[in-house]
């Protein structure tokens, strides 16, 4: 049986033809192939193919070569006016250059701002997360990291690691002051965006919860703890990143909305309406470990000791206040079997510590955003990929995995490329290659 393959370049004629200024732009998208149906339906409709302002424009911002369209959109057609079939470039990161999609459907990000790091993983990556942290502390500040102190400012790394990046790539970047007056941090996303352009550029914004302007100081001083308890939230403060994302978005900016750790923050952070949400797994995973081993102890002793301890624990992550050292040991007790229950620590959901994900992939399948994404992120120990790697084949989670990107730090990440029987194995066929037996 013999299957003919059809594509635009059949459909040019002496009744069909190229818009002639727009002749070589195209002929990037010539071979797209495209079903019988629809060449039929095209050949007997159209007078005219041409491309859009957007294809144009895409394709000579990003120094496309000849011939192809370029990594991090697809190639969409509609009908215009005049029997004009126009194609089009719409971003997505789903799509490799010549509007191929990528391997699987669920995508990897990298978390740095090392363009040592970046270099060999930029042909692997759809997303780059960046945040004060991973930029100042992680690089620009770290001897190790920045050689040379070559990079001084942020706006130089991010110009770098733009240069590295090709077109395919988001840039997730985060505002230096989340509290500043919001014609400043205009003017600071209007930065990104020159360097990075529209197409790429995504703003992170993050849950503030009972931080504002006036007392995030208490984290920069003294013991660095804040005075509120975490859900102890005035209404303004706890919603302001959600406006401040709803804001930015009506100036056409894409938001990842960041610092998710609970399921119960999902529903809240879809309406301002994110490009990416996220869950953070790792400090999650830890003092759910820590705050399980305290409770069972406990619950088989009846010694209050144990609950002591878990009180120090709340207050020094942020469970409790600083406020709350002395906090009465019913309250702990009963924070910690929430918790403990919450997060479905003794349940196949949450064993692994990923019920959150879970949680945010099905309220994605639910929510009216098509182009949301969940960013699973902070990555790390011996046993968070391997578990998010086996979540990825969930029956439950097909129709949806496409919406999954993975994020960790390069060299996490590198990890999971290789096992113990690579070394065997390459043992074994190096010194077949010298001759040895």
């Amino acid at each position: 049986m013999y299957t003919v393959k059809y594509s635009l370049k059949a459909l040019p004629n002496e009744d069909i033809q190229v818009v002639p200024e727009d002749e070589g732009y195209v002929r990037r998208a010539w071979d797209r192939q495209i079903a019988l149906r629809e060449y039929e339906f095209l050949a007997k409709t159209v007078k005219f193919i041409g491309v859009s302002g957007r294809f144009k424009h895409v394709v000579d911002l990003f120094g496309t070569p000849e011939g192809e369209t370029p990594a991090g959109f697809r190639v969409e057609y509609s009908m215009k006016e005049n029997a004009l079939l126009e194609i089009d470039l719409v971003r997505d990161i789903s799509y490799d250059k010549n509007g191929e999609k990528r391997p699987t459907g669920f995508l990897f990000s990298a978390d740095t701002a090392n363009p040592h790091e970046i270099e060999p993983i930029k042909d692997v990556v759809a997303n780059l997360t960046c945040n004060p942290g991973i930029i100042y502390d992680q690089f620009i500040n770290n001897e190790k990291a920045n050689i040379g102190h070559k990079y001084k400012t942020r706006n130089e790394v991010m110009k770098e690691i733009g240069n590295i990046l090709g077109p395919g790539c988001d840039i997730s970047v985060e505002v230096n002051d989340p509290f500043a007056d919001f014609g400043r941090i205009l003017e600071e996303v209007a930065e990104f965006r020159e360097m990075l352009s529209e197409y790429r550029v995504v703003i992170k914004i993050p849950h503030m919860g009972p931080i504002n302007g006036k007392n995030a100081e208490q984290l920069l001083s003294g013991d660095k703890k804040l005075s509120a308890r975490y859900d102890a939230v005035p209404t303004a403060d706890g919603l302001r990143g959600h406006n401040l994302a709803l804001r930015l978005r009506e100036h056409g900016y894409r938001i990842n909305y960041t610092l998710m750790f609970e399921p119960w923050q999902t529903a809240l952070a879809l309406q301002a309406k994110p490009y990416f949400i996220n869950s953070f797994v790792r400090q999650r995973i830890g003092t759910s470990a820590y705050i399980s081993g305290l409770y069972a102890a406990y619950r088989q002793t009846l010694d209050d000791r144990f609950l002591e301890n878990l009180r120090s624990f709340f207050v020094e992550w942020d469970f409790l206040s600083a406020e709350d050292a002395k906090a009465d040991l019913r309250l702990v007790e009963k924070m910690a079997r929430e918790t403990v229950a919450y997060r479905k620590l003794n349940e196949p959901e949450g064993f692994d510590g990923l019920d959150a994900v879970r949680h945010n992939l099905r309220m994605l399948r639910r929510c009216n955003l098509e182009d949301t994404r969940l960013i699973v992120c902070s990555l790390d120990g011996t046993r968070n990929y391997p578990d998010l790697d086996k979540l990825l084949v969930e029956p439950e989670f097909s129709d949806v995995i496409d919406r999954l990107v993975i994020t960790a730090d390069p060299a996490y990440l590198a990890k999971f490329t290789s096992s113990p029987q690579v070394i065997t194995y390459q043992r074994k066929f190096l010194n077949a290659a010298k001759g040895e037996k």
